[in-house]
């Protein structure tokens, strides 16, 4: 399966964050997540404009190579 060449914020949250009380929860969570590792948030800006509301397919694969999923795990949950 090909993957979206975006993603939405919310949409990836809700994947990798299945438990979150909310949305808006689940967003800090990600957010506190790439704060701490100033490598994956440098990468991550450097592949695109991070103040929209989606990830585009570079920051998509970064995010999940953090969390340790492949794409087709990824599309999976």
């Amino acid at each position: 399966m090909v993957a979206p060449r975006t993603i939405l914020k919310q949409d990836l949250v809700q994947k990798l964050y299945p438990h979150s009380v909310s949305i808006k929860s689940a967003m800090q969570q990600l957010r506190n997540e790439i704060d701490i590792c100033p490598e994956l948030k440098k990468n991550i800006e450097q592949a695109g404009n991070t103040r929209r509301h989606y990830y585009n397919k570079q920051q998509l694969l970064l995010i999940l190579e953090h969390f340790c999923i492949t794409l087709e795990e990824f599309e999976q949950l």
